[in-house]
């Protein structure tokens, strides 16, 4: 299928590793340019050298003031088409132990700044009117997942945000959608399968066979499937899904609407 994505501009954050990556390459294989926004910018560098005519490097965290302006700045000299909130999540922990310094934190990395963002990003893409503002989270925003308090809480709110923002813009030609991952074989699952050795008092290797003996399709996923997917969401074909969570899990929610 051609996503019609040549020569259409997307910001891709968190795109040094993981989904980020994986979703940006996508789109430069479907003819996109791409924005990219890490913190490490030479790994952004070495992974995207053979890009350079579709790729323009934001060096800098997402939770700084600092970034998001250059990140502004570079919509307002060249129109664009969508952009990708991503990011790694907080700490592990239950409940109990977290302390407020911990929540603080957790709504900087998980939440604040994708709103900040969208807020200066969004009313271009409505005055434009075409867009794609697409979240990555993750599958606990439908069945929140054991002592990953913080990311539960807050990816939850993301949704809620999304949603919001969706409803109030659909009209505009700008969809705005959420996706919600489950295991995939990211560094990010790495922290988990290691939350989870040390709370069942099992080897890193038995906790991560455990996990995926879990999952229905009796594997995790990987994320150039997730990044099929996004590319889908991200191209104009998806102009009639907006503020929908879809869960790409191996089939783990158990809920009927998973």
């Amino acid at each position: 299928m051609d996503l019609k994505l040549d020569k259409q501009r997307f910001i891709v954050c968190g795109a040094s590793s993981g989904f980020g990556e994986a979703i940006a390459r996508q789109l430069i294989n479907e003819g996109a340019d791409v924005v990219l926004v890490a913190r490490r910018g030479n790994l952004l560098r070495d992974k995207f050298s053979h890009y350079e005519d579709q790729t323009t490097i934001i060096e800098g965290s997402i939770l700084y003031d600092d970034t998001l302006k250059k990140i502004e700045k570079s919509v307002q000299k060249k129109p664009f088409h969508g952009i990708v909130l991503n990011a790694g999540g907080p700490p592990t922990g239950t409940p109990l132990k977290t302390d407020m310094a911990d929540w603080d934190a957790a709504w900087q990395l998980v939440m604040r700044w994708k709103i900040d963002l969208t807020l200066r990003l969004a009313p271009l893409l409505v005055e434009n009117k075409y867009g794609r503002i697409l979240f990555i989270e993750s599958q606990s925003v439908k069945q929140p997942l054991p002592a990953l308090t913080l990311s539960n809480s807050f990816r939850a709110g993301v949704v809620g945000f999304a949603k919001s923002l969706a409803l109030e813009i659909a009209d505009k030609g700008v969809t705005v959608n959420v996706l919600a991952p489950g295991s995939h074989e990211t560094p990010a699952i790495e922290r988990v399968i290691k939350n989870n050795s040390s709370l069942k008092g099992v080897s890193y290797d038995k906790a991560k066979e455990e996990m995926v003996a879990n999952i229905p399709v009796k594997r995790m996923g990987k994320a150039e499937e997730i990044a099929s997917l996004a590319a889908w969401l991200l191209s104009p074909h998806s102009g009639y899904v907006t503020g929908q969570t879809i869960s790409h899990d191996g089939g783990s929610i158990q809920g009927i609407f998973g």
